[in-house]
């Protein structure tokens, strides 16, 4: 299964619902990407796809310094699980990849705004 793409995830936390951007792509055979959201962008570190079960790990600044946890389960081009920051709750996470033609459509507006 690949997983490679952009993926437009939300993260239910006890602070409001976050969106975040996940990038996510092959490099010298080995999976690697990046998040985006709260106003920065940060390394994804131990990404792991076992059959549909993708996990990583990555900190944040924003809204609080928090070091996190993925455990998602990929079906198709849909995503769910948790996020943990240590002793915190868990946090459910959903996503959806973006198609070639949203990703075109959403570089083309953002582009063109006045």
């Amino acid at each position: 299964m690949s997983v490679e793409g952009t993926w437009d995830l939300s993260v239910a936390t006890p602070v409001g619902r976050i969106k975040a951007v996940l990038e996510l792509l092959r490099r010298d055979g080995a999976l690697t990407g990046t998040a985006r959201g709260a106003g920065e962008e940060v390394p994804l570190d131990d990404v792991v796809l076992d059959g549909d079960r993708l996990t990583w790990k990555q900190a944040v600044t924003r809204p609080l310094r928090l070091n996190l946890a993925f455990a998602v389960t990929v079906t198709g081009d849909r995503l769910a699980g948790t996020a943990r920051a240590g002793r915190l709750p868990a946090s459910q996470v959903t996503g959806r990849r973006r198609t070639t033609r949203a990703a075109t459509e959403t570089t083309e507006t953002t582009e063109h705004r006045p």
